[in-house]
């Protein structure tokens, strides 16, 4: 009974960092860069993916990081090609980025589907601060991008 309780104590501590490492990890595209179907320049190598572009690291290797995309496709990218900058994709098919964070605050920009848009502050109540290439800022709903 005695080493029962020890083993159920030892696995509920074991499962605290666990729950950690499924936190989402969402990272940019420094550069055009290659993906691969496998960790290795020796791969297939399968498309181009456009600088800015958001993506969700699900596996990290030394030289190489498995990544999906917004579209949901899962590829290999070389550690080098990401940057710790944040974008985020608009999803919806006209993304309406506000001046505050409030929806009869007047409209600042639309954002066509599949614009990235660089992430400028922490989402709060359903709000994200962002600002487009061209410099135009101000607040887009989160329901409407993904790279959160």
């Amino acid at each position: 009974m005695r080493k029962s309780v020890r083993a159920l104590a030892a696995a509920a501590v074991l499962l605290v960092p666990a729950t950690a490492a499924f936190a989402i990890d969402y990272r940019s595209v420094a550069e055009p860069s290659v993906l691969f179907d496998a960790p290795s320049d020796k791969g297939k190598r399968l498309f181009i993916i456009a600088a800015g572009t958001p993506v969700e690291v699900i596996v990290s290797l030394d030289k190489w990081v498995k990544v999906r995309d917004a579209g949901g496709s899962i590829n290999w990218i070389e550690r080098r090609a990401l940057s710790d900058k944040r974008t985020v994709m608009v999803t919806s098919q006209k993304g309406t980025v506000r001046q505050r964070a409030a929806l009869d605050a007047p409209v600042a920009f639309e954002a066509a589907k599949d614009v990235v848009l660089d992430v400028t502050g922490n989402p709060a109540d359903g709000w994200l601060p962002v600002r487009h290439k061209d410099g135009a800022a101000g607040f887009i709903r989160i329901t409407e991008v993904w790279g959160l």
